[in-house]
């Protein structure tokens, strides 16, 4: 029995891995803290537990009967001025998992790590896996554990089968957070939509998940796969959003500079203790354009990246059946 243990399965990705595995015909146990915000497909062969990765007695029981495990769960937040949860979770919480797992006799270990763990590059010549990362990534929390934990999980690629999927911006169905959709809400049937000057590359999360799995049969132990899809400004994105609206916006692009200043005071609350998305390194993200190539994962994982369209179709369709859109 071929049965996957999926950690942080009520989230954007992991739930779409969740219906791949499915399709597939793999058995899945699905790890969360609370069972009642999973959102995704119900299934004969899908159970899920509750629990969570920094807590060792949860990791050992979700373990116990699985042959593979995909390491998707995430402290994502970023409004925490502390690297110190980070810490904990992305790198802390993932390492031990990796033993638990070699002490399990997991036969493959699929961490989801970022993409900004890689540096980004431009229109002409994209990011790689052999790019290294750069500012204004290398100074995000978010950016340098996920880099970290990449690393840890590495470290062990002669004691077990384990690599590593670097997503770029997922759009599509299953986001109940909402996550990235956030940016669907926020531009989908707006008269007016206000853009950062930067861009970068967004994917359909079906096809990261299709990548993923795909990773358990074909991916190669110690390797890392950028999961890209399409390298967009974020008018670009805006655009072809209005698409599957009812109205066209008129998009206005907010300079750079006005950016750095709202990251300026975001870091002045911070110091005051206020808990604020605002800061210069997260303003500073907005205003370059991060793009990235999928060739590695094309070419070693056959995964075919539709338009980004399917993405925003998906996602909408999903958001109205839901009513957080209408």
């Amino acid at each position: 029995m071929n049965k996957v243990l999926i950690t942080g399965a009520n989230g954007l990705l992991a739930t779409n891995v969740i219906e791949e595995l499915l399709k597939k015909g793999y058995w899945v146990r699905g790890l969360l803290r609370d069972c009642r915000k999973y959102k995704g497909p119900r299934h004969q062969k899908l159970e899920l537990n509750e629990g969570d990765i920094t807590d060792e007695n949860s990791i050992i029981k979700a373990l116990n009967g699985c042959e593979y495990l995909i390491h998707v769960a995430a402290l994502t937040a970023h409004d925490i001025s502390s690297y110190a949860p980070y810490l904990k979770v992305n790198v802390e919480a993932t390492e031990r998992l990796l033993k638990a797992a070699i002490s399990a006799k997991i036969k493959k270990f699929v961490y989801v790590s970022s993409a900004n763990a890689f540096g980004f590059g431009n229109q002409e010549h994209p990011g790689n896996e052999n790019t290294p990362i750069k500012p204004p990534f290398s100074e995000s929390h978010y950016a340098k554990s996920k880099l970290e934990g990449q690393k840890r999980v590495l470290k062990y690629k002669n004691q077990i089968d384990a690599m590593v999927v670097n997503p770029t911006f997922m759009i599509g169905p299953y986001d109940s957070k909402p996550s990235s959709g956030k940016i669907i809400i926020m531009g989908y049937n707006k008269k007016l939509v206000f853009c950062p000057p930067g861009g970068k590359n967004f994917v359909n999360v079906t096809d990261v998940s299709k990548g993923t799995v795909s990773a358990l049969k074909k991916g190669k132990s110690g390797q890392a796969y950028l999961m890209a899809g399409e390298n967009l400004t974020y008018k670009q994105f805006f655009q072809k959003l209005s698409a599957h609206s009812k109205k066209t916006p008129f998009i206005i692009k907010v300079p750079c500079p006005v950016l750095l200043s709202a990251g300026v005071i975001g870091n002045i609350m911070r110091w005051f203790g206020l808990k604020t998305q605002l800061s210069l390194t997260n303003m500073k993200m907005l205003c370059v354009k991060n793009f990235y190539s999928n060739q590695k994962a094309k070419n070693d994982l056959g995964v075919n990246f539709e338009p980004v369209e399917s993405g925003i179709e998906a996602a909408v369709k999903w958001f109205k059946e839901t009513g957080i859109i209408s």
